[in-house]
């Protein structure tokens, strides 16, 4: 039986659709770092980001690496040698996110699946490949960080899923044992490949958000059917 469930985020617990090119996204963000004083034309801020992020990753030699999104918008402002607040770099995130946003919501039956493992006393993580200043958020806005006893996000490791490196920060940290513990992820390559590495069972969820399917799943237990109110029934 198992005490800890761990739980990727997006395309998983989260339905999600973002386009980060829309020129709209890009013309609204300049008008906003030039209100602030950052003068910058839309096609010369998109190009900017994207060298910076670039660089940050190429920088990363990690097996996955990820990086912390706000430095890239903090340099954008350093570059027009602006002296700006914390507040300002995580609103600008915020924007951009939003922006970027076509639509955001839970899959069907996420809250109560969580409510179910919570009376049954099991301890819920989560392992996310994502961005620290774009997920809290949003857990807040869909009300349920409050499920999670410890949420581990890959920018603040610089690493991501499958690394073994990101699982073991959960597992020895939150002190827990891996034949105690299951990863339910819609993504074979991250998720379900990192459990098994780990030595740890898997729940693979198949969503509209899931990578296409080119080999085998060596998940445990497998759920096309969107049925996630069969997860606390594996054991």
């Amino acid at each position: 039986m198992y005490k800890n469930y761990i739980f990727d985020l997006y395309g998983t617990l989260i339905d999600i659709n973002t386009d980060e090119n829309k020129q709209e996204l890009w013309e609204i963000l300049s008008s906003f770092y030039s209100y602030n004083g950052a003068i910058y034309s839309a096609d010369e801020l998109k190009k900017s980001y994207l060298n910076k992020a670039k660089k940050y990753y190429e920088a990363n030699k990690s097996e996955a690496p990820d990086i912390k999104i706000e430095k890239v918008f903090e340099e954008l402002y350093l570059d027009k040698t602006l002296d700006i607040s914390q507040e300002l770099i995580l609103s600008t995130c915020k924007l951009f996110r939003i922006l970027s946003t076509k639509y955001i919501k839970l899959y069907e039956n996420v809250k109560p699946l969580l409510e179910i493992l919570k009376k049954q006393n099991k301890k819920i993580f989560l392992l996310s490949n994502a961005q620290r200043e774009f997920t809290l958020p949003e857990l807040e806005y869909l009300d349920i960080k409050k499920y999670f006893d410890g949420i581990y996000i890959s920018s603040d490791y610089e690493v991501g899923k499958p690394s073994v490196k990101f699982f073991e920060e959960l597992i020895k940290k939150e002190k827990i044992k891996i034949k105690e513990s299951i990863m339910v992820g819609n993504d074979y390559r991250t998720d379900i490949e990192g459990a098994e590495r780990m030595g740890m069972d898997s729940i693979y969820l198949h969503t509209n958000l899931s990578p296409d399917i080119t080999e085998n799943i060596p998940a445990k237990f497998k759920i096309y059917d969107n049925d996630i109110l069969k997860i606390p029934s594996f054991e």
